[in-house]
């Protein structure tokens, strides 16, 4: 060890040299075991369908389940329709019965940016009654439907033509293209559309292969995982700036989800950690926005991580692990709890769910029973959300003061109510529970009073995670610990476009086709509310 140190250089620009040229190849190897391992994989596959192909199927998988609601709703719309058309072909047969017809909501025009076409039928050329020719127009019927064109791909060639000087035979050409990815081949539409089906639509990459293959355009599963890895990487510094821009902000929306990571022989369970800057419920002018995190477990260690440089308000769960980031002598600032009554609510409401006790007594069974004293919390709680309703998305001074007049005796005399309810009941009591978990952090649960930038609920945070637990009926789990670090970086970029009502496909088409040669200075310009104000005075001279 002591000969491998002395053979190192005193001078500090060779050293800073040395470890360049070193991080270099680190980076070298891990592309190099990365591709191997690709290619592993992809040899596993062949191999497995070879095997498939040649003694057939030795397991299949279960099928999943579809969302029972929305299966209940196609069932019973089919069943009705197809209901309605026996009876009107019943009714036909027979002059006494008139045939039966479904009540529908009126029909919605068809959007006026659709383009139209005109089929024009031709009228008659004599009159139906006395035979005569002398027709005039009188006006038009024009039925609509609407109809739908498939999609075609083509092939864009970017002709550069050589040019030679007859005075010094030096031969000029236009460079070449800027490429999102290097040597790449598809273009910024294809890639945008490629990245939001997988991450926005949760289609998984066999299955847009497949889909591909049947439109006559056959691209390889491989190939796809390659365009997103390389999509993923041009898209990491302006990530980097959504991040930085979310977690600047005062007051934070977080909440994680579960997502499944493939392991040997089993599945993980890792987690999908959000973050949300919302500031339109106290009146701020700075957009929304959400920026998402991978780990393979739920250890408090990370979420430390993600806000180790944050200071201001956070609302969230209970969680333990984030207990050491409330700590008062954190650097580099304090961050203070505040508490979601919608979690506080939840438990309560179970145990006073009229509807559906009324609902299984409808269905003969058995109903639940309803708690006289969690029914009487929720409609406590609800009068402080009707309270909520009429200053949501006015300024901080206006809702704190609203706060103080209206919200805080209700919440004196349900804390006072509960307090005394809470002593008749015994440890174990499913209500009890429900109330130690509010009387012990009472502070965070009130804080809401003190400051009109604190919410009541951490609603917003639910519905970022929200597209991460539909997509879990779709691709089932992650591939791996990088696809999972992947998809938060792509679950960054949409949901935050989605929050501020921009396409995300045709935003990441027009942000893949500038990024490669857009200012690093000016990069704030590409994201969503930017790109959006930017995109407008384009439209409006259109």
């Amino acid at each position: 060890m002591d000969s491998g140190l002395e053979v190192l250089p005193d001078d500090i620009e060779v050293l800073k040299a040395a470890l360049i040229v070193a991080r270099a190849e680190v980076a070298s190897a891990r592309a190099q075991r990365s591709d191997d391992q690709a290619m592993i994989a992809h040899l596993k596959l062949q191999i497995e369908k070879l095997n498939r192909d040649r003694y057939g199927p030795r397991s299949e998988r279960t099928a999943r389940l579809l969302n029972q609601l929305e299966l209940q709703l196609e069932e019973l719309e089919a069943t009705a329709t197809e209901d309605e058309l026996a009876a009107e072909m019943a009714a036909a047969k027979t002059t006494k019965v008139a045939s039966f017809t479904r009540k529908r909501p009126s029909r919605k025009p068809f959007p006026d940016h659709l383009p139209r076409e005109r089929v024009i039928v031709p009228g008659p050329t004599a009159c139906a009654c006395c035979g005569g020719a002398r027709l005039r127009k009188l006006g038009e019927d024009v039925t609509e439907t609407l109809e739908v064109i498939p999609k075609s791909w083509k092939v864009i060639q970017h002709v550069r033509e050589k040019f030679t000087c007859r005075d010094c035979e030096k031969i000029s050409q236009a460079p070449a293209p800027f490429h999102v990815i290097a040597r790449g081949w598809a273009g910024p539409s294809l890639l945008a559309m490629v990245l939001f089906e997988k991450f926005g639509q949760h289609q998984p990459l066999n299955r847009q292969a497949e889909r591909y293959a049947k439109e006559g355009v056959p691209i390889s599963l491989s190939t796809l995982a390659d365009q997103v890895g390389g999509c993923t990487a041009a898209l990491m510094p302006l990530f980097k700036r959504l991040e930085a821009y979310v977690l600047s902000a005062e007051r934070l929306h977080g909440d994680d989800t579960t997502v499944p990571v493939l392991a040997k022989g089993k599945t993980d369970t890792g987690r999908i950690w959000v973050y949300v800057r919302d500031d339109k419920p106290f009146g701020g002018p700075a957009p929304p926005a959400a920026v998402f995190y991978y780990s393979r477990d739920r250890a408090g260690e990370h979420p430390q991580a993600h806000l180790a440089n944050y200071s201001g308000i956070f609302q969230a769960d209970a969680y333990s692990g984030y207990g050491k980031l409330y700590e008062p002598g954190r650097k580099p600032g304090p961050i203070l709890e505040a508490a979601c009554w919608v979690h506080a609510r939840r438990p309560f409401f179970v145990m006073a769910d009229l509807a559906e006790n009324a609902r299984r007594k409808a269905q003969g069974k058995k109903p639940p029973v309803i708690s006289p004293l969690a029914l009487e919390v929720v409609r406590r709680i609800d009068a402080l959300f009707e309270i909520e309703r009429t200053i949501n998305g006015q300024n901080a001074d206006r809702r704190k003061a609203v706060r103080q007049e209206l919200s805080a005796p209700l919440v004196a005399d349900l804390e006072a109510w509960m307090r005394e309810q809470r002593a008749k009941l015994s440890r174990g009591n499913d209500i009890a529970k429900a109330m130690d978990y509010m009387l012990k952090r009472w502070t965070v649960f009130t804080r809401f009073l003190d400051d009109g930038r604190i919410c009541l609920s951490n609603n917003a945070a639910e519905r970022g995670v929200r597209g991460v637990a539909l997509g879990r009926k779709s691709w089932l789990f992650c591939g791996s610990d990088r696809g999972g670090e992947r998809a938060a970086v792509m679950y960054s970029l949409i949901v935050s476009a989605k929050m501020n009502d921009v396409d995300p496909q045709a935003w990441l088409a027009d942000v893949l086709a500038r990024i490669a040669e857009h200012p690093v200075q000016r990069l704030d310009e590409l994201l969503p509310w930017n790109w959006q104000q930017l995109r407008e005075p384009v439209s409006q001279a259109a």
